[in-house]
């Protein structure tokens, strides 16, 4: 038995008989078990992976989250996929009110079979659906472990939401919380530090380890901080991301080689010969030619006195008033990005 043994592959040794080795099939379905105990929480309840359902349950991380959000008694506080409602509770304890957003049922009846008979019980408003596709009531602040999958649009529908909210203390998965708190010259700076720092003062506030979630997701996170600017730049979002989609199309280039490019030239020819008929300015249009002299001649300028050229900066170097700068420049020669 033992040479027969030797000369068969692992993947094929049988156990012996009366040895307490266990086949593949055993091994298989405990590993399965594990993976599902894990998921579990403490009351037999599986977490949805699909949802992004990784639930925050270290008690000194979420007090941190709640002091920094600077919970009011009168504050109305929006959180985003709320769970079994462990810093739903913390809110609750501060706050006037707590409107809790959350796709799935079996959360919604966790979270009010916890509240049930609690002083906190007419605090809480739930709103069963998704947040994304849902207008959001008024606000003070936003506290929310975020649901990974969510966090871009939940961010920009949180700094352009009416009346804007004085702050949002949100747990994100830690390389984006980093992207948006970048700063230039950076690896990390690109098109997301510089849409959200347009609209907010962005800090990042501590990391968090996954042993910290059930079930503990598979990189680490961070809590960052959004103080949104209650007067932000008069301009059109649309169309000043349009052009820093331009500037970060590879931010280690030049400016003015991204918009002297071919595509691009051609593309905002087209706009401007658009705007220029739309304007009653028809007798003033000017040739291709002449259009890529005049990008040339705005690129050329400097943004401030002694310092290089538009032309001459990359992108992952350049701060947000530059790119302001620039963009006005081109609005002054009727160049748009619509």
């Amino acid at each position: 038995w033992i040479l027969f043994e030797s000369l068969l592959p692992l993947s094929h040794t049988m156990p012996r008989p009366g040895t307490g080795m266990k086949t593949k099939a055993e091994k298989k379905q405990e590993k399965k078990e594990r993976k599902e105990k894990g998921r579990q929480g403490s009351g037999g309840l599986i977490f949805n992976r699909a949802f992004g359902q990784h639930i925050l349950y270290n008690p000194g991380i979420i007090q941190q989250i709640v002091d920094k959000a600077g919970v009011l008694a009168s504050d109305t506080v929006l959180e985003v996929g709320p769970g079994t409602g462990n810093l739903t509770v913390r809110l609750l304890e501060r706050a006037k009110k707590v409107i809790a957003f959350e796709v799935d049922t079996r959360m919604i009846a966790e979270l009010q079979k916890r509240v049930q008979g609690t002083p906190y019980a007419h605090k809480l408003e739930i709103v069963k659906g998704d947040a994304i596709k849902q207008d959001f009531p008024f606000f003070n602040v936003c506290v929310a472990n975020v649901p990974y999958q969510i966090s871009s649009p939940l961010i920009f529908k949180l700094l352009h939401h009416k009346p804007a909210p004085r702050c949002a203390v949100l747990m994100l998965q830690r390389e984006f919380a980093l992207r948006m708190v970048a700063s230039p010259p950076s690896k990390m700076y690109g098109r997301l530090a510089v849409n959200c720092q347009l609209l907010a003062k962005v800090q990042h506030l501590m990391k968090v380890s996954p042993n910290c979630f059930k079930p503990p997701p598979k990189v680490d996170s961070s809590v960052i901080k959004m103080d949104i600017l209650p007067n932000p730049p008069p301009l059109n979002f649309e169309e000043w991301d349009n052009f820093v989609k331009i500037c970060f199309q590879r931010k280690n280039k030049k400016l003015r080689g991204l918009f002297i490019n071919k595509h691009t030239l051609a593309k905002l020819y087209q706009t401007y010969c658009f705007y220029q008929k739309e304007e009653g300015k028809k007798k003033e249009m000017i040739s291709h030619e002449a259009f890529k002299e005049k990008v040339e001649a705005i690129l050329a300028k400097t943004p401030i006195e002694g310092e290089e050229s538009f032309g001459e900066l990359r992108s992952h170097a350049v701060k947000i008033d530059y790119f302001l700068g620039l963009l006005n420049e081109f609005y002054q020669e009727g160049i748009r990005f619509l």
